[in-house]
Parts: C-alpha cells; sequence; structure tokens
C-alpha cells in the first residue's frame, strides 16, 4: 500500500482493515490518517473509482467502517471517526490519480531529496511506468522530470479557479438539477475541516 494512502504502521493497519469494506460498497478508499488530540479523530477519505461521491454514501460508509473496527478494535482509545470526500484540492494518493488528473497544477513532495530539493510544483504530465511525470520551471526554460511514485510522501492538486470551474462543471454533468457550489465539499482532510459524516467511539 502507498504511504500516500497510509503514513503510519496503525494507519495502514486500518486501511488493511477498512480497504476491504469500502471496496465492497462500491468505492475506494483514497486516504486514512489517525490524528492526534485531546479525541483522536480518524479520517477516511473515499471516492468512486470514476468519481463523486456524495454526503449520503459518505454515512453509508462510515456505517460500514464502524461496524468492522468495533468488532477488529485496532484503536484502544476513543475517537471520531469522519468519512469525507477528497475535495477540490484533493490528495493524490494513487498512480492512476496522476493520470487522472494530468495537465492540472499540482504539489508534490519526496521523503529523499531529489537534485537537492524536496518539494516540486507543476502541471502533472501523466505517468510513465512508476513514475510520476510533472513539468517544472527551471530558470526560463520548463522541464518535464519523472519522480519514483514510491518517493512521494505528499501530493494535491493546486486550488486554482480553473480547477474550481472544472469541479462544478464535472458536478452540473453528474447531477444537472443541483450544481451549485454548496454542493461540493471542500474538504481536504486537515484537521480544522469539517466533515458530512461523523461518528464518534
Amino acid at each position: 500500500m502507498s504511504d500516500l494512502i497510509a503514513k503510519t504502521a496503525i494507519d495502514r493497519r486500518i486501511a488493511d482493515i477498512i480497504g476491504p469494506v469500502i471496496e465492497g460498497l462500491g468505492f475506494e478508499l483514497v486516504r486514512v490518517r489517525l490524528m492526534g488530540g485531546k479525541t483522536r479523530i480518524l479520517q477516511i477519505m473515499a471516492d468512486r473509482p470514476d468519481g463523486g461521491i456524495g454526503v449520503d454514501e459518505c454515512a453509508d460508509i462510515s456505517t460500514a467502517v464502524s461496524a468492522v473496527l468495533d468488532v477488529e478494535d485496532p484503536l484502544e482509545d476513543n475517537y471520531v471517526l469522519e468519512v469525507s470526500s477528497p475535495g477540490i484540492d484533493r490528495p493524490l494518493t494513487r498512480l492512476k490519480d496522476f493520470e487522472v488528473w494530468k495537465g492540472w497544477e499540482a504539489r508534490i513532495e519526496t521523503s529523499e531529496l531529489i537534485g537537492g530539493r524536496r518539494r516540486f510544483k507543476g502541471d502533472l504530465a501523466g505517468v510513465e511506468g512508476d513514475e510520476v511525470l510533472i513539468t517544472i520551471e527551471e530558470g526560463e526554460a520548463e522541464v518535464t522530470i519523472g519522480l519514483q511514485f514510491d518517493w512521494l510522501s505528499d501530493a494535491k492538486l493546486m486550488l486554482t479557479d480553473a480547477l474550481i470551474s472544472e469541479m462544478l462543471r464535472q458536478k452540473k454533468v453528474a447531477d444537472p438539477a443541483e450544481g451549485g457550489f454548496d454542493d461540493i465539499e471542500e474538504i481536504d482532510g486537515d484537521e480544522d475541516d469539517a466533515s458530512p459524516s461523523e461518528t464518534r467511539h
């Protein structure tokens, strides 16, 4: 499993438990994060294989995940379960995400220094084998470089006007009756974000 989906040992253990449950409902696990604090928060991000997930579907996932976590009990202390959609400035956690979002601006961080740097910002240029391609500015020129997927520690789309417009367009195509900006979940999994589906344990 990619470190982008589950970073720590406990994240990976939880992902192994809930991944099959989420897939069984017809969704994909995008990211798992157990956040510390007075009350721990277990953030689960899920999506449809072809994109697009609603609040009701997050609630369905929350119910199913709660049931399996109660049985497996990987977390001894109380925690709050948050299930959300990836949001507009979504994290890129799977190799296929970098192909799907080709042409869009992203920020990528690597675990190792690559050419003296760990942070790269530019336009995604797809995937070649196990490498993520990104076009970055080098002085006056633009160059496309390849970063091994295994090197990545963090990657997300940049929140731009063009991306917001595209998300609104997709939303209107998927659900022409609604199509309002309020229908899009702006959740990227940070601590201060609300979640459409929340369960206390």
